[in-house]
């Protein structure tokens, strides 16, 4: 008597977890069962090219926290960033495109919906290799914060004005979703930096190339560092959309496992 009624009963939850939990994967399958040639890659994305140069990074005295001095002078050759950061969408088609493992959160994922949200969930060797198929690669903390700050030592990516709500998504709470915190790439055009980045400040942290190390000021070379060899963690740029305004300033600095997975990191590429 009870046979038939289990094998509906789970029929019926295949079916909802098929239709309901797991749109994206759904979205992702399909995509994957097209020629591989029309996963195209994501280096068509925008980028502005950041001038040779010097700029001042870090600063002086008690303004910032102890692994954010001394401020000192760094020169960097010319290089490209993404205007924005990666979304749902671009990394889906390097997702289509290598069968690397989606990022956490993916369940929740509507393509349709949050292909314009920048993508989460990232490690550091999603991104890096992200990077790698668009033929790019994670910028340096330097690059990060000049591309953020400028020559002028702005204290946030738009000027010295203190964070508002039309100017970042930031301070939001702990409670994740990606319909409810995360903002469509470019919401903030006001809030741009020097050379036309957007959402430097605030959405998501993300990633760069180098390793951290809370004394490397201190000997960091003039000319392109590019941190230390090794290390434990790796730096974060930018502030979320859950963190507080302190967490946007240009010269601010998180750490985190490279291995870390969570719902308010993210990056973009240089090149």
């Amino acid at each position: 008597m009870n046979r038939p009624r289990r094998c509906f009963f789970g029929f019926l939850v295949t079916l909802l977890v098929t239709t309901w939990v797991f749109p994206a994967d759904a979205q992702l399958d399909k995509l994957r069962k097209q020629k591989r040639e029309a996963a195209v890659q994501g280096n068509d994305a925008p980028m502005a090219v950041i001038p040779a140069g010097e700029f001042r990074m870090g600063v002086d005295g008690m303004i910032g926290l102890e692994d954010e001095r001394p401020r000192h002078k760094v020169w960097l050759d010319a290089y490209s960033m993404d205007l924005y950061e990666v979304t749902v969408a671009r990394y889906t088609r390097f997702l289509a495109a290598t069968n690397r493992e989606p990022p956490s959160y993916w369940e929740t994922v509507k393509l349709a919906e949050h292909g314009d949200r920048p993508v989460i969930g990232v490690s550091w060797d999603d991104a890096e290799a992200y990077c790698r198929w668009a033929g790019k690669r994670l910028p340096t903390e330097a690059e990060w914060e000049k591309a953020a700050r400028g020559t002028d030592e702005r204290n946030y990516p738009w000027g010295n004005q203190k964070p508002t709500s039309d100017l970042a998504n930031y301070a939001l709470g702990a409670r994740f979703s990606y319909s409810q915190v995360l903002r469509p790439v470019g919401t903030y055009e006001k809030s741009k930096s020097p050379y036309g980045l957007f959402d430097m400040g605030g959405n998501v942290w993300e990633w760069t190339q180098d390793w951290y190390d809370g004394a490397y000021y201190g000997k960091s070379p003039e000319k392109n560092p590019t941190g230390q060899e090794q290390g434990q963690f790796k730096v974060l740029r930018g502030g979320s959309w859950s963190d507080m305004a302190k967490y946007m300033l240009t010269y601010g600095r998180f750490k985190l496992l490279p291995t870390t997975r969570n719902s308010y990191t993210g990056f973009r590429c240089a090149k």
